[in-house]
């Protein structure tokens, strides 16, 4: 075993461990009328209609159960082909994301499902019948192999196999199948939780597990994507492709930018002050260090120190040769768990709150939003926070409202990923960073 892939089983929950081997018994198990299948809500203990909310196909909450379906479109056709991978909806290389694709299936189990109520909960084979049963405790069915995802960490671990990479068949989207048309992949765990959110955070459900709040779920979210990032880039089956590292892992727009031979053409790249490379060298996408920086000067002080330093040091080492690189991507893993962990276990004040918007919009992180996907991290991240302060009583609606035209401007100058322009966009950041200040 490499010592990367040392490290991703060692970072796995053993409630993710534990489910090699469950059996998925499939959606159909779960839409009975007295458990998830109603066509109307019914609280104020459970909802009932989840299932129906899988299946909006109105809303990004309906995502999920079209994983499976987009494959069986043109454009997944036109992709699969040019990877000459046969059928979409057959292969390997797509199902691994687009659908629940354990070893064991029950009998009402349906690939056509696509990501289904399992995928993320864990198969059910044995938890199924027990999880509504009188007397039965939450831990029992975890016991069982109940994913607990109101565990931020658990919750991550999950969704990052498919929403950044893990180390399942099929769960990798690499730079050859980017190239051959699938969608750049990108993440934000709070963001991400609010558009499937089928459930109601009410007493009921605080009595039986632990309800984290946003800020929490943002800033594990980050430091575990940072440590899955580095985990998978240091094991050479992810991290290299033939004689060029594998590019999934850095900022795609540091190469694909407009090239000129018409001498009066300026470049558009600018440097960024956190990442000390040479010019011309394509830069590791950083969007999770810029947050997971943000978050640690306010959070977890005595860890940011280190943090920083083993930040500049893997960039460093990404100009020097790739067996030293590994080497710092594995001590800033470290790291970036155990920013997690901190986390994990921290309670986040309104006034720390305010102080990570704030680090988020500060001057000197600006500096660093030089690339489309930094930036694009640092709107969902202003979003995020705003709306768990407002959410928390914490601060007043109205006055948060007064921010969105300059966070809606920041959305724009992320809207075109071709189209981003540094300086427009730290211009909307300013001026949240003012309205910020104000809030306090």
């Amino acid at each position: 075993m490499s010592l990367a892939v040392a490290m991703l089983v060692a970072a796995t929950p053993p409630a993710l461990a534990a489910q090699a081997g469950r059996t998925h018994e499939g959606v159909a198990s779960c839409g009975g009328s007295a458990c998830h299948g109603r066509a109307v809500a019914t609280p104020p203990d459970i909802r009932h209609d989840e299932i129906k909310t899988w299946q909006d196909d109105t809303s990004a909450s309906g995502a999920h159960s079209r994983a499976w379906k987009v494959l069986t479109e043109p454009r997944a056709q036109a992709i699969a082909t040019r990877l000459g991978l046969g059928k979409a909806q057959n292969a390997v290389a797509c199902l691994g994301c687009h659908a629940d694709h354990p070893a064991a299936r029950g009998a009402t189990f349906q690939i056509s499902d696509g990501v289904g109520c399992e995928a993320c909960h864990g198969g059910a084979g044995e938890w199924l019948s027990s999880h509504y049963a009188m007397g039965v405790k939450h831990s029992d069915n975890v016991a069982k192999g109940l994913i607990p995802l109101e565990d931020p960490k658990a919750r991550a671990a999950v969704c990052l196999d498919c929403h950044f990479g893990g180390a399942g068949p099929g769960q990798f989207v690499t730079h050859e199948i980017m190239s051959a048309g699938h969608p750049r992949v990108a993440f934000e765990l709070d963001l991400f939780s609010t558009l499937q959110k089928h459930y109601d955070l009410g007493a009921n459900y605080a009595g039986r597990k632990s309800i984290p709040s946003g800020v929490k779920v943002w800033a594990v979210g980050q430091a575990l994507a940072l440590e899955r990032s580095l985990t998978l880039y240091g094991d050479a089956r992810h991290g290299q492709e033939g004689a060029f590292p594998e590019f999934y892992f850095f900022d795609c727009h540091s190469c694909h930018r407009a090239i000129s031979d018409d001498p009066k053409v300026r470049p558009t790249a600018v440097m960024n002050p956190g990442r000390p490379i040479p010019s011309g060298t394509a830069p590791y996408n950083d969007e999770n260090m810029i947050m997971l920086s943000a978050a640690a000067k306010v959070a977890a002080p005595k860890l940011a120190p280190a943090f920083e330093s083993n930040v500049r040091a893997f960039h460093v080492a990404l100009a020097t040769d790739r067996a030293t690189a590994v080497r710092a991507a594995g001590q800033l893993a470290g790291s970036a768990r155990a920013l997690g962990a901190a986390f994990a276990g921290h309670e986040f004040s309104k006034d720390e709150t305010l102080s990570v918007l704030a680090q988020v919009v500060s001057d000197a992180q600006a500096d660093r939003y030089t690339d489309y996907t930094g930036s694009a991290q640092a709107v969902m991240a202003i979003d995020t926070l705003l709306n768990h302060l407002v959410s928390a009583g914490e601060v007043d609606a109205a006055r948060a409202r007064a921010l969105r035209p300059d966070i809606d401007r920041a959305y724009r100058a992320v809207n075109d990923p071709n189209g981003y322009r540094p300086a427009d966009f730290r211009a909307s950041i300013g001026r949240i960073g003012v309205a910020v200040r104000a809030l306090r």
